[in-house]
């Protein structure tokens, strides 16, 4: 029986080999290229053997045996298998093209790079740093290495916002793009948190009877066109503290002398002479601000234009006055713009806190003029565009430190409004007159902002 069982399996094996000698035979002189594979097919049956030996002895069982190739160096088929995407391949070396149709270079015709990493297609050399928005990233080790900052314009955010029904529209600044959340914060601001003093003020309501009424619209320069001003822009110098106060104090000055003194004030002339609050560019407070400007007086913004590098260190002040002995201060320097021949100094009285009533703050700018603002403000507020603005508080998910107030921000407060806002509601606003952006609609609560203004001028004949 053994004897039987043994000439069986020679038998078997004999024919084996004898099918393959023939089946190899028939293809010998046969050219095969990348585009010419077994029978024109790159889905070959193997219709003579069926893979019979390895299904009978398991010794490559996942191999695809519907996917094969002529290998010349070996003189065998190559098949198509899990075994090719390991990092030691034992299959063909035109696998890939075969199997993949991946494209496959001539000989000493691929393209050479040297060692380093690709970008967007392009390839960079070891070392090579390259900026993504506010982030680094280095090329080491053939892998970019990027830096993890928050950036202050975040795509997500945007996208989050205008996908939303939040009741306003955000866009990518580009003056905005490269900086940082902090650096945001750090150069775009620039008010110190109100002092003690400041918030121990008391209120101060207008003078307009109770049944004043006050209408759904209301502008400031819509009622004194010609009297109000513009906002300058700060650019990257953080001094919304000397910004809001000159730009608040010449509309009222312009809105008291009923237009005989219209000139916008020098932010420059606060922030370059401030004597006690030397911060300049780097935040200071309103009420050192508006101290200077009832002590010392400004003269106008055409006089004093603003420095066109806020970060040079040799800016002095370049304007000085002095008291007749009236109360009243005269330049003792011609303008620093040898242009403008007016140097007069204009002063005002101290300022007063406006009531945080809705009703009042409104009365108070349509009797007086705009009102200055100063609010914490968060990361979102650097991409309004159009629409009633308010913060858009944190997923659940999310960074905290993502989303958080930093820094108080002092603006104009010009006017308010109604508008359609959320979920189409219609909703009250209060307009800003800011260059950080521009002009904002925001849903301001009364109770979270603090408001000043003043009433008297001090009229400066010289």
């Amino acid at each position: 029986m053994w004897t039987r069982y043994k000439i069986l399996i020679f038998s078997y094996l004999t024919t084996e080999i004898w099918m393959e000698n023939q089946y190899l035979s028939q293809r010998e002189g046969t050219d095969f290229t990348r585009n010419h594979t077994i029978l024109e097919s790159p889905r070959f049956k193997r219709s003579t053997f069926k893979g019979q030996y390895c299904r009978n002895f398991r010794c490559c069982e996942d191999r695809d045996d519907d996917c094969a190739t002529q290998f010349h160096e070996a003189n065998a088929l190559c098949y198509c298998d899990k075994f090719c995407e390991r990092e030691n391949s034992d299959c063909c070396p035109d696998y890939k093209s075969f199997c993949h149709e991946e494209k496959e270079w001539p000989p000493h015709t691929k393209p050479w790079y040297p060692e380093g990493c690709l970008r967007d297609g392009q390839p960079y050399e070891e070392g090579s740093v390259i900026k993504e928005n506010c982030n680094s990233c280095t090329c080491s080790g053939q892998q970019w290495k990027c830096s993890q900052l928050v950036c202050l314009v975040q795509p997500e955010l945007i996208e989050r916002v205008n996908k939303g029904d939040y009741g306003w529209t955000a866009q990518n600044y580009s003056q905005f793009w490269g900086m940082t959340l902090e650096e945001g914060f750090k150069y775009r601001l620039g008010t110190l948190p109100p002092s003690p003093m400041l918030l121990g003020m008391n209120e101060v309501t207008a003078s307009l009877p109770a049944t004043t009424d006050l209408p759904e619209f209301f502008i400031a320069s819509y009622k004194w066109p010609g009297w109000t001003h513009g906002p300058l822009d700060q650019k990257n110098c953080a001094a919304s503290w000397a910004f809001s106060t000159a730009s608040v104090a010449a509309d009222r000055i312009a809105i008291q002398s009923k237009g005989r003194y219209t000139a916008n004030l020098s932010p420059q002339n606060l922030i370059s002479c401030c004597p006690k609050n030397r911060h300049g560019c780097n935040s200071g407070s309103i009420d050192r601000a508006w101290w200077f400007l009832r002590k010392r007086g400004l003269v106008s913004h055409a006089c004093y234009p603003l420095f066109k590098n806020q970060n040079a260190t040799n800016h002095g002040c370049a304007m000085a006055s002095r008291s007749d002995g009236r109360g009243k201060r005269h330049a003792t320097k011609p303008c620093p713009n040898n242009i403008e021949k007016s140097n007069r100094i204009y002063q005002c009285s101290p300022p007063y806190r406006v009531s945080s009533n809705e009703t009042e703050i409104m009365k108070e700018i349509m009797q007086n003029g705009p009102v200055q603002a100063i609010m914490q403000v968060h990361e979102d507020f650097f991409h309004y565009k159009t629409g009633i603005y308010r913060h858009i508080t944190k997923k659940a998910n999310e960074e905290s430190g993502k989303y958080r107030k930093l820094q108080t921000h002092a603006v104009k407060l010009t006017g308010w409004g109604t508008l359609k806002g959320a979920q189409g509601r219609k909703e009250k606003f209060w307009k800003w007159v800011d260059k950080c952006p521009i002009k904002i609609h925001v849903h301001l609560e009364p109770q979270n902002v603090i408001l000043f203004g003043n009433r008297v001028f001090t009229d400066v004949i010289s």
